[in-house]
């Protein structure tokens, strides 16, 4: 896969914010520079639009992703929501979930330490943005049935793998 600033597929290294400024416009979505080292994109998923946003660490080498769904948590949803996101995170290999508790938004938080080189493939940006994402898609069920369904965390996990498993 070639993108239109001529990046191909595994073969080459960037900036990692170059890399995926790259990748955002090849895939024709809206983004922007938020100074030197910060990117903010949208995405529309199958729920909601996504604001995808990178932040790079040249000191630490590391890239930071967040995906922010479009889901405020009122107050009286809070503890739920946190032992929502608990169960969640036991199951997740990369990334967490977290509730920022100044704004009370819930988003999607994966960190990639790149190493020496501080660079990022095509192949690692699509990876890094398209898992994050895809755990936003596989959860949000789970976090409406606690906020609008009337569920428990445990009944809104069960609930959203049943759904899951009769749509396959």
């Amino acid at each position: 896969m070639i993108d239109r600033d001529g990046f191909t597929s595994g073969e080459q290294e960037a900036e990692p914010i170059d890399m995926l400024a790259a990748y955002f416009e090849a895939h024709e979505w809206p983004f922007e520079h938020v100074g030197d080292d910060e990117l903010v994109a949208r995405h529309r998923g199958s729920w909601t639009e996504y604001e995808v946003r990178a932040i790079w660490r040249d000191d630490d080498m590391v890239l930071q992703l967040l995906v922010l769904p479009d889901i405020r948590v009122a107050d009286d949803k809070r503890l739920a929501i946190c032992e929502t996101i608990a169960l969640i995170n036991e199951q997740l290999w990369l990334g967490h979930f977290e509730l920022w508790s100044a704004s009370s938004t819930l988003l999607f938080r994966h960190g990639a330490l790149l190493g020496p080189s501080g660079s990022l493939t095509l192949d690692q940006a699509q990876l890094l943005v398209e898992s994050a994402i895809d755990e936003c898609e596989r959860f949000y069920p789970v976090f409406q049935f606690v906020l609008w369904g009337g569920k428990n965390p445990s009944e809104a996990m069960a609930a959203s793998l049943i759904e899951t498993h009769g749509e396959a």
